[in-house]
């Protein structure tokens, strides 16, 4: 049976490429409010420290940075010089706060219910 819902490559589209990051470990990452509000935080592609990310979200640093520790190992969150960020390709669209994933597109506009 044919797959009812055609896969377009991001190629042919003139979308860049996002890398292939592997689903269970992202959506396992994901499934935490902290790291869902580190993300929104973080989608607008500006890296930025534990301490400042710690401020924005109201919680200890200790804590911050154990959570992009996770978001790290999933391949959502990059760090270069004490700065936690996004890698560029899944940024999709920063002032909408959209991840692309490859497999999916995340809204980050919004927090999931808990």
């Amino acid at each position: 049976m044919a797959d009812p819902i055609p896969f377009v490559s991001p190629s042919a589209t003139g979308a860049s490429e996002a890398p292939r990051l592997p689903f269970v470990a992202v959506t396992k990452a994901l499934g935490d409010p902290l790291r869902w509000a580190l993300l929104r935080e973080m989608a607008s592609g500006e890296p930025a420290m534990v301490v400042e990310l710690a401020r924005r979200v109201r919680k200890p640093a200790s804590l911050v940075s154990k959570h992009l520790a996770v978001l790290r190992k999933a391949g959502l969150v990059d760090i270069k010089q004490r700065l936690h960020f996004i890698p560029r390709p899944l940024i999709a669209d920063p002032d909408r706060r959209v991840l692309d994933l490859g497999y999916c597109l995340l809204r980050l506009e919004t927090m999931p219910d808990a």
